[in-house]
């Protein structure tokens, strides 16, 4: 039921105009209640360290703290896992942003199951999950609204014409937290999967989460459910941080990626465990000439301390939506099990863009159909109107100490005739074979660059730079901007 927001407006009045925040009234000894409203709802001041937890205290670690707190079942919500409560997080929201330049404010989600549609988030806000708290994701189309394509795709990716809503939206924001003690979203995702393969959807399926044009995301210590489509989608910000994240979907499931930052800038992954029936990590930034005329890349990409399963996909792509460019990428301590490769880049003549200056280290994979993939005819396009001149940049790309076991082929790198993939260095790599291994293990096109102590022995394309001594690949060293981030405990 909406909020009566007459006397909810006046008591935000006296309390900003009155010194320390004016509390009206007192909740308990550790919060003090400085709103209500016709309906009784209540937000609470925050203490240093404290939450809002009906008497319990709670820590947590953040971008950025809270002065107000509020507790979604003080918002008419029940947590059945039946009743609707698009409504009660809808008002939940719209209330705590009121606080935005105010300390900012936190929403609570207690123990239950949280059925509910899309709604959006606001600025310097905290969604919180109990760790017994999951919020169900609405498995009606009508609870999620239907807005335009992204503009550097120019079409849903599904179809056509625009595209659901995700369940968690966001745009134009400041300083968001997703977060909890490992408290889940589940996207009920089965009959979305039904009827995207019977062709039945007239628009694209809903992600869990979508941030546009947003700068300073944070989304950590959550498990991740069964998503329609595309789990965490980060797309045109900056200042990401996306740890301690547990993202499951079944693996004979296209489409359900787990982290996808498209037109990113300035973004960290780590100790993430993704188990998926398409990408672990796909890094994107925009499709042919959607992707070309928007020209916004994704760069400053750090990925750390990642296990994913992917039978059927790559642990890390980058592509085949990379119109933008993307380039300074950066991973380490990476482990692959079951997974169909380890890096994959994927392009194709029309996408235009680069992929350039990749540096991946420290990798160990289980059960690989291959461990480096590169295509340059990965094909789909949004629409007749690419242009086939548009050719893809490939270079400056970096592996290096890596250890693959019972690996069907190693290697499968094929770039554009006229257009080669340039500047692969391949060091300290060594790969077992399967029992049935391809006849031809390195299968190399259109390719340059070098290699040294990798087994078995590359094709001609990537010759051994000094024989009889390992030659590193390049890594940077100096710290990115989003590892100089450090969290406080709230």
């Amino acid at each position: 039921m909406p909020t009566s927001l007459s006397t909810f407006g006046v008591l935000l009045l006296l309390l900003f105009i009155s010194h320390e925040g004016g509390f009206i009234g007192t909740a308990d000894a550790e919060h003090d209640l400085i709103a209500t409203d016709s309906h009784n709802h209540r937000v609470h001041r925050h203490r240093r360290h404290r939450g809002h937890r009906r008497g319990e205290e709670f820590e947590y670690s953040a971008i950025s703290c809270r002065a107000y707190s509020a507790s979604l079942d003080e918002f008419g919500a029940v947590g059945d896992g039946v009743t609707s409560n698009t409504a009660a997080f809808r008002d939940a929201v719209s209330q705590l942003s009121r606080f935005a330049d105010h300390g900012g404010s936190l929403l609570f989600v207690p123990a239950g199951r949280w059925l509910t549609g899309s709604f959006n988030l606001t600025s310097h806000f905290t969604l919180f999950l109990h760790p017994d708290a999951v919020i169900l994701a609405s498995q009606e189309e009508s609870d999620y609204e239907v807005i335009e394509p992204l503009p550097s795709y120019g079409r849903g990716r599904d179809t056509d014409g625009g595209r659901f809503i995700s369940l968690l939206f966001g745009s134009n924001l400041t300083d968001v937290v997703i977060t909890g003690e490992n408290g889940t979203i589940d996207g009920q995702g089965e009959p979305w999967w039904g009827k995207f393969k019977r062709g039945e959807l007239k628009y694209t399926r809903p992600y869990l989460i979508e941030i546009m044009h947003s700068d300073g995301i944070q989304i950590s210590n959550l498990t991740f459910l069964n998503s329609p489509s595309w789990h965490i989608h980060p797309v045109y910000s900056s200042n990401i941080l996306i740890q301690g994240l547990t993202i499951l979907a079944p693996v004979t499931v296209p489409n359900t990626d787990g982290i996808n930052p498209d037109s990113c800038t300035n973004t960290r992954i780590e100790d993430c465990y993704i188990v998926s029936g398409d990408d672990c990590i796909a890094v994107k930034s925009g499709w042919d000439q959607y992707g070309i005329a928007y020209g916004m890349p994704t760069k400053q990409l750090l990925i750390r301390r990642l296990t994913c399963i992917s039978p059927d996909s790559a642990v890390i792509a980058l592509g085949s939506e990379m119109s933008g460019g993307i380039e300074d990428v950066r991973a380490e301590d990476i482990v692959a099990i079951d997974s169909e490769s380890g890096i994959r880049i994927k392009t194709a003549i029309g996408r235009g863009g680069y992929v350039k200056d990749v540096y991946v280290r420290g990798m160990t994979m289980k059960t690989m159909k291959y461990v480096f993939w590169m295509t340059g005819s990965y094909g789909s396009h949004p629409d007749e109107h690419y242009d086939p001149k548009a050719l893809p940049v490939i270079q400056n790309i970096n592996y290096q100490d890596m250890v693959a076991e019972n690996v069907t082929m190693p290697a499968q790198l094929a770039g554009i005739s006229g257009d080669q993939f340039t500047g692969i260095c391949i060091s300290n790599v060594t790969i077992t074979l399967s029992k049935k291994p391809k006849k031809v293990l390195w299968n190399c096109t259109d390719i340059s660059g070098y290699t040294s102590g990798v087994t078995p022995a590359p094709c001609q394309l990537l010759p051994e730079k000094q024989p009889g001594t390992i030659v590193p690949c390049n890594f940077p060293e100096d710290p990115m901007p989003i590892d100089e981030v450090k969290l406080q405990r709230c």
